[in-house]
Parts: C-alpha cells; sequence; structure tokens
C-alpha cells in the first residue's frame, strides 16, 4: 500500500490584467505563492472513497460545523480525483487547513492537494494543469494553479476575450490560462496577512454573477494603466528583487482593479478592508498593501527584519478598523507543492 502527503500552501491574488471586454485578451491574474498557510492531505489506496478531518483550522478556532464542511468538500474533490485518475478509489485525510473564501486560494489548493494525494498514492502522475478544469479550477485565474506547480511571483495570459459567455461554462470545459512571466523573489521578504473577521469573500455562483456584471461594465482604460504598471514598474522590479518597487506597483494594480468592482463590493476595498488598508498603508515598514481578491484578506509587504514592527502594525490596523481578526506573517514560497510518496 501506497501512503502519499501533498503540502499545498496559499497564494494572494493582486489582481486582473484585464476585465474589459473591448480588449482581446480577458482576466490575466498576477499573483504570488506564499511558505503558509497551507493545506496537507494524506491519502492511501482504498476500493472505495473515504473522507476524514483530523485538522483543526488556522489556529484551533474552526468549529464542528466547519469540520464537516471541510470533509464534504474533501469528498467531492476525491471523487473527481478518482474519476479523472480512473482509480477504485482512496481514503483520505486533511491534516492541515486553511479558511475558504477569504482570499487566499483555498479551493485550488484544497482541490489540487486533494488531487495530488490520490495520485501519488496509486503511484500516476501528477499534472496539476491538466487536472484542474475536471476540479473546477482554474476557470478565470491561473495563479493557484501555476503556484502549486512552480510557486513564486507568477502572471498569466488570461483567456481570449471572444470566449466570454454570460453563462459559466461547466467545469471541464476550458484550459487553465498559460504562464507568460514568473520570478523568484528574494528569501527575506515577508507579506503580513491580515485576516479580519469578516463575511467570506465572494465564490461560487455569487463571483460568477458578479464577475459577469463587472466584465460587461468594465472600463477598458484601466486595463491600460494597469498594464503600463505591470510592465514598466511590477515586473521589472520582480527580476530584480526590490522590493519597495515591487510593493509600490502592487499596491497601483491592487487600487486599479479595486476601482473595477466598485460597484459590486462597496468600494474600492469592500468594508472593513478599506480602513486596515489605510491604516497598515501607513506604517514605515509596509509597502504594497492591498486586498487579496474578494478579501477580506489583506496584505502588506515587508522583510525579515522587520516583520516583528509589520505584525503589530497589522494588529494596529485590526483595532483602528473596530474589527477583530488573525495576523500571520508569511514568506515567498518559490517551488511548488510538496509531493511526498
Amino acid at each position: 500500500m501506497t501512503d502519499a502527503r501533498v503540502e499545498a500552501t496559499a497564494r494572494l491574488h493582486f489582481g486582473f490584467q484585464n476585465l474589459s471586454l473591448a480588449h482581446q485578451r480577458l482576466y490575466g491574474g498576477v499573483g504570488v505563492t506564499l511558505d503558509r498557510p497551507a493545506f496537507v492531505v494524506t491519502a492511501e489506496r482504498a476500493d472505495g472513497i473515504a473522507v476524514r478531518d483530523e485538522s483543526a483550522g488556522l489556529d484551533g478556532r474552526d468549529d464542528a460545523g466547519t469540520a464537516r464542511e471541510t470533509a464534504t468538500v474533501a469528498r467531492e474533490y476525491a471523487r473527481r480525483a478518482v474519476d479523472l485518475l480512473d482509480v477504485p478509489g482512496a481514503d483520505v485525510a486533511v491534516r492541515e487547513r486553511f479558511p475558504r473564501h477569504v482570499g487566499l486560494g483555498s479551493g485550488t489548493q484544497f482541490a489540487l492537494a486533494v488531487y495530488a494525494a490520490v495520485a501519488a498514492a496509486h503511484d500516476r502522475s501528477v499534472d496539476a494543469r491538466a487536472a484542474a478544469p475536471g476540479l473546477g479550477r482554474g476557470g478565470r485565474s491561473g495563479v493557484g494553479v501555476a503556484g502549486f506547480e512552480r510557486g513564486g511571483f507568477v502572471v498569466d495570459g488570461g483567456h481570449p476575450t471572444s470566449q466570454f459567455t454570460t453563462a459559466r461554462p461547466a467545469d471541464g470545459e476550458w484550459a487553465v490560462p498559460p504562464v507568460t512571466a514568473r520570478h523568484d523573489l528574494p528569501d527575506d521578504w515577508r507579506f503580513v496577512l491580515v485576516l479580519p473577521d469578516a463575511d467570506p469573500g465572494r465564490s461560487g455562483d455569487d463571483e460568477d454573477a458578479s464577475m459577469r456584471s463587472v466584465v460587461e461594465d468594465a472600463d477598458p482604460k484601466l486595463a491600460d494603466e494597469i498594464s503600463a504598471a505591470l510592465t514598466r514598474r511590477l515586473l521589472p522590479a520582480a527580476a530584480a528583487g526590490r522590493r519597495e518597487a515591487f510593493g509600490a506597483a502592487v499596491a497601483e494594480i491592487g487600487r486599479l482593479n479595486g476601482a473595477w468592482y466598485t460597484d459590486a463590493q462597496g468600494g474600492v476595498f469592500r468594508p472593513p478592508v478599506g480602513r486596515i488598508v489605510e491604516e497598515l498603508g501607513e506604517h514605515p515598514v509596509v509597502s504594497g498593501v492591498g486586498q487579496s481578491s474578494w478579501g477580506p484578506t489583506v496584505y502588506g509587504l515587508t522583510d525579515r527584519s522587520s516583520a516583528d514592527r509589520a505584525e503589530a502594525a497589522a494588529r494596529d490596523a485590526l483595532d483602528a478598523a473596530g474589527v477583530d481578526g488573525r495576523v500571520l506573517v508569511a514568506g515567498v514560497r518559490n517551488e511548488g507543492a510538496a509531493i511526498e510518496r
């Protein structure tokens, strides 16, 4: 019997390059893979599908309902993995997990971790990019899949705008966007993450409906400004490892993306994220402050020597916003998910 263990870590999504139907390519995700938090999934061969959640969440605060939901989602991913791989079954256990729908890319990492664990348990090759559509992942942004494959800072090429439809394509009827740029980032860079106790970010049908509305009304001029920030500022800073320049460009891209979502989320940043971004962005050791995906996670860029001060600033930002929450400090993961047989 083969035992397999997979560790897949979170990602930050800084935004899209274009949401306007006036341009030839749509979406085009920009983001970075973190070294924590993580999904850790193990699997063994079995004749059927058995799933259990043996984790306690990010910090032990999750309740029994969250554990049941995690097991339910894991069972669906395991079922899809078994079908994709054409194997008899798997006994799957979730050992570590982080919150879903908070802007850290949990859905893609969870799905691919389960798939990879099942594949490895059966001595099958792991092709995350090919499997992702059948798992319902990678249909809009390719950052999460690319991060699972190789980690690092990633820019994807999006989809041809001609493929856009008002109805969501069926799972498996898309290809994951190609990676157009990828860079390792310096080992001493740190991202301070603020997870306010707020409603989860949009997902599923709600996210699809919101994105359709945003795309149909998106100002194409914003895409031109994002393109300039990406090609003239962010990519050169990533290639050269210039942290402050990277942070400033990330913050600009996040702000421009937020202008597309103002009606959908109640502002450039969704409440209470705007106040947290404002407070954290004023601290001298933090740059590149923004909202990851639909939030509510807020990120800010610092370095190893300033991580403690950045963490304290993040807690102060939560207090200033009048909300409870969690603060983490994560490094950059410049390699893909860990798959052990």
